[in-house]
């Protein structure tokens, strides 16, 4: 068995990413203090500061180094495909929720993945303006600054506290759910959902892999699941890196959520 195939002790290797990730999110913080934080829009008009560059190349000199023969994907570094035929690939998206980050809000977070054959395994989700972390690690659970994460799971849609985009929102109105605080960053909502800040998040299509996946691991871990509108498990480390629209909740409401989603769009097409 060579080195790269080797197992991972993941609950140390949690530990030492946690440390790493908490280290990026102080040099952000630094920037985002300091309130001028160079920036500019990338080639598809979404903003970046130099912060989010300088925090990406930190990760990607601390993080690949943790296990040998992983490769690299983040949201600031030139994609290669020299990552497709890698067994694990650390995902990060340097600060996600950067126009939150450029207007002052203390709503971005750092998060960074490891995915292993296509799956997360590892992922922390880090909020420097509020001091919290999420972490999860296959099978060695999630956590938020420490505490463990258990997920109730209670049937109904009734008087749900969802996070999402209106558009997602306002075709459940009739089911009886209750819009929940918006959250800029895509990974800082989906772990509210884990840590009992919401009971459910939606997401519109596009969402790229250093979006989720770090809280995909952590969602699971907390006893809840992360689907597609079809019902299907994100999957990472593929030649293309945007998702459909997804859903995060405990297993029963999310097939509830889906359930809902399909009925909605089936009766606006019906409509046309």
């Amino acid at each position: 068995m060579s080195s790269t195939d080797a197992p991972i002790d993941l609950e140390r290797l949690l530990s030492r990413l946690d440390a790493i990730v908490r280290e990026a999110g102080e040099i952000a913080l630094g920037y985002f203090r300091g309130g001028a934080a160079k920036r500019w829009s990338k080639h598809d008009d979404s903003p970046v500061t130099e912060a989010d560059i300088a925090v990406d190349r930190f990760l990607a000199e601390r993080l690949p180094p943790l296990v040998e023969g992983s490769a690299w994907l983040s949201e600031e570094t030139a994609d290669t495909t020299e990552r497709l035929s890698r067994r694990h690939v650390w995902i990060v998206d340097p600060i996600d929720g950067t126009r939150a980050f450029i207007e002052g809000r203390p709503e971005w977070v750092v998060s960074a993945a490891l995915v292993e054959h296509g799956a997360p395994v590892l992922g922390v989700v880090h909020n420097a303006c509020e001091d919290e972390t999420f972490a999860g690690a296959r099978g060695a659970g999630a956590f938020r600054n420490g505490a463990q994460l258990r997920m109730d799971d209670l049937e109904g849609l009734a008087g749900l506290n969802i996070g999402g985009p209106q558009s997602l929102l306002s075709s459940l109105a009739a089911h009886g759910v209750v819009k929940g605080q918006w959250r800029y960053a895509l990974a800082n909502r989906l772990v509210q959902v884990a840590g009992g800040g919401l009971d459910a998040a939606l997401a519109r299509p596009n969402a790229h892999d250093w979006d989720i996946a770090a809280a995909h691991v952590i969602l699971e871990e907390a006893g809840g699941r992360l689907i597609g509108f079809d019902g299907a498990v994100p999957t990472y480390n593929r030649a293309g890196t945007r998702h459909g629209g997804l859903i995060a909740a405990a297993p029963a409401r999310a097939s509830a959520l889906m359930d809902a989603l399909a009925h909605e769009r089936a009766a606006l097409e019906t409509q046309q």
